[in-house]
């Protein structure tokens, strides 16, 4: 069965952009419960995400697929686009699995130096080996130079050929991912991260503000996860906050559900 997923993502300030001067344990800290950072959040989520998150799971053919916003070809026009490897090879995406019958999740972070996509990139690294032996190929993208890859895969750690760079959002606009101020920044759907704050406050422990794209305007960039299987798209989440990832679990389900 094919599966479509419409759902949200998060968006905090302090999450998207640090000041220059945030120091490596001062990110980590700043996610400490009695943390002064802490206590405005949460005034924050009181004040923003008060109002009732909508969210949806439609569950379709793959023939009704573009009833949902895509396209029945979306594999192949996102598959002519041109990204590079952390390495700073250029490489097009269609070339990153076999389509025919491979099976790929494709992961778009925010951006790299987003300390919740940090925590999304912890978060897949983890699941790595569980969707290798699964034949699932697992495939990050990040907005940002290869540089700035670099110093995710490097920092964090995460493996760096599994990761990508794609510096002008071409893959982000091809699907259509959100962006501005507004979803970066006040969305109800990122309420979902003070329910992660550990994770978060791990996986932030060797951050630093260098992995910020230099165009700052990226940091507006919504981020979100699609699963293909060949040319077939089975799953697609758009976030709509910053920080409001899928859970993996359901993206594991998805890849080794029967396809009709």
């Amino acid at each position: 069965m094919s599966v479509i997923s419409a759902h949200q993502t998060l968006n905090i300030k302090q999450f998207s952009i640090l000041p220059s001067s945030t120091s490596i344990s001062h990110s980590s800290s700043m996610f400490s419960p009695n943390s002064s950072f802490s206590s405005s959040t949460n005034s924050l989520s009181t004040k923003f995400f008060q109002e009732k998150r909508s969210s949806s799971v439609v569950r379709v053919s793959s023939s009704s697929s573009s009833t949902v916003g895509f396209s029945e070809s979306i594999s192949e026009i996102l598959g002519d686009v041109s990204i590079f490897t952390a390495a700073g090879e250029s490489v097009m995406i269609k070339d990153l699995w076999d389509q025919d019958e491979g099976v790929a999740v494709v992961a778009l972070l925010r951006h790299f130096g987003c300390p919740c996509c940090w925590e999304l990139a912890s978060t897949l690294k983890e699941s790595k080996s569980r969707f290798d032996s699964a034949g699932v190929k697992l495939i990050a993208v990040g907005v940002g130079t290869p540089d700035k890859a670099r110093i995710l895969a490097e920092r964090l750690p995460f493996p760096m050929d599994s990761l990508y760079a794609d510096p002008d959002r071409k893959a982000y606009d091809v699907l259509g991912l959100y962006y501005g101020f507004g979803r970066t920044f006040f969305n109800p759907a990122s309420a979902s991260v003070f329910s992660r704050s550990e994770a978060l406050r791990k996986a932030v422990k060797n951050y630093t503000i260098k992995a910020t794209p230099d165009d700052r305007s990226s940091v507006l960039q919504q981020g979100g996860i699609f699963v293909f299987k060949g040319k077939q798209l089975l799953y697609a989440r758009k976030d709509e906050g910053t920080g409001d990832h899928a859970p993996l679990e359901e993206i594991f389900n998805v890849c080794c559900s029967p396809v009709a």
